[in-house]
């Protein structure tokens, strides 16, 4: 299976981050990723292979702003 194609789940991992900024950013992916199962799982992929400077990877796209935009808010 190569890293791009999604037909099973991934092992889980532990991943720490506050709830006002995990729970807008669930909001904020599923503005740009409406399908699907877990958006902001796809999200910190695409992130971690373009971080990695992996061949063809790039930055995920940003939603807009909105409501997750705001500290705090969700």
């Amino acid at each position: 299976m190569t890293p791009e194609v999604e037909t099973e789940y991934d092992t889980p991992r532990r991943f720490r981050a506050p709830d006002d900024e995990w729970e807008p950013f669930e909001q904020a992916t599923r503005a740009v990723h409406p399908e699907g199962r877990s958006p902001r799982a796809r999200v910190l992929r695409e992130f971690m292979r373009w971080y990695m400077r992996r061949p063809g990877a790039k930055l995920p796209e940003r939603p807009p702003a909105g409501p997750w935009s705001e500290p705090g808010r969700s």
